[in-house]
């Protein structure tokens, strides 16, 4: 099978290299690979080391292109990668992304075996160990702290047929991108959220392999975490305006937990100052003091379960974990009430 693998970065030059000589070291033949990669208008090194990469072809792959996104964000990105790959599948990779020796050849080995659309686990690593960055990585990993989504969670037997909702590193048959069309412009973090939605409304599923593994590196400071939590979240609120569909329940805890604490404490306070005593007073106290209680004690449970469950990454910053599930809750919260009180994006859909 001829097969495209794709990245798209924008001002990487301090990590790019890394998922191109993971590109570079794949078991799959070379001659049966394309690889594609789109700069978004960078403006330091990055479009220059791809394109150093891309002479030298070291790896003896059937083409090597380097494209341009002047549009800069990641749904445009991938469009200008529909509208130039040539292979019979297609396999998306963050720029920030680790990827096994063996990742292109177990993609392929299982379309090869029927499936139209194939992912696998998507773990979380570091780029350093250090006892911060270790308790970060904790907190990103957690089902509490990130996501329950099984493509960073998600377990099962090789044998079974699991499918769900959402795939990441996903590698995908032309027919399903011929069928679907392109990505929704307007949506610049949800785009994958999205576009499977339409996959799955075309009929195609998308089947979860776990012997299948990549790995992203988290932000490496708490900065710059919150960031990224606040833009997921304000992308699901924008989300929201324009395929509900696509989104799950879970999108949304964050927001309600947000939403309940700003109703409840404004309800204490001002029952506070107004020296309110009544049945509906008690009750607000004792609703918002229910809340936060549930709240920490569920926060400090998960803080424990997340140290227990590696030994080796446990250290003294562990027992800021708690507070660090809050501030991720608060960023990606407060980022859904954004989004959901922004305008509804302008529908930018494209067809082939």
């Amino acid at each position: 099978m001829f097969i495209t693998i794709a990245v798209i970065a924008y001002n990487e030059e301090n990590t790019i290299k890394g998922i191109l000589d993971d590109i570079s070291r794949q078991d799959y033949d070379h001659s049966n690979m394309e690889v594609i990669l789109v700069d978004s208008a960078s403006t330091d090194g990055t479009k220059s080391i791809m394109q150093t990469f891309a002479e030298e072809n070291t790896m003896r792959a059937r083409s090597i292109v380097v494209l341009d996104n002047p549009k800069r964000t990641q749904p445009c990105g991938w469009n200008v990668v529909l509208d130039n790959y040539k292979g019979e599948a297609l396999i998306k990779v963050d720029a920030h992304a680790h990827i096994p020796q063996d990742f292109v050849s177990k993609n392929v080995r299982r379309l090869d075996q029927g499936e139209m659309i194939v992912g696998g686990l998507r773990p979380n690593i570091i780029d350093e160990e250090t006892p911060w960055k270790d308790t970060l990585l904790m907190a990103e990993s957690s089902m509490f702290g990130s996501s329950i989504a099984p493509y960073r969670n998600g377990s099962g037997a090789d044998e079974e047929k699991i499918y769900m909702k959402s795939l990441f590193h996903a590698a995908y048959r032309r027919e399903v991108f011929d069928k679907v069309g392109h990505y929704n412009e307007a949506l610049i973090r949800t785009e994958d959220n999205e576009i499977h939605y339409r996959m799955r409304k075309a009929g195609y599923k998308l089947r979860f392999c776990p012997e299948i593994i990549s790995y992203q590196h988290t932000r490496n400071s708490l900065t710059k975490m919150l960031k990224q939590k606040y833009a997921n979240g304000y992308w699901i609120g924008k989300t929201s305006k324009v395929c509900p569909e696509c989104l799950s329940l879970y999108h949304f805890v964050p927001w309600a937990f947000v939403v309940a604490i700003i109703e409840t404490t404004t309800g204490c306070i001002t029952c506070r100052l107004a020296a309110v005593k009544s049945a509906l007073s008690h009750v607000i106290y004792a609703v918002t003091g229910l809340m936060w209680g549930a709240y920490w004690l569920l926060a400090i449970i998960m803080a424990v379960v997340a140290a227990a469950g590696d030994k080796n990454k446990r250290n003294k910053t562990c027992v800021l974990l708690p507070f660090l599930f809050f501030l991720l809750h608060i960023s990606y919260g407060i980022g859904t009430v954004c989004g959901l009180a922004g305008k509804k994006p302008a529908q930018k859909t494209r067809n082939r």
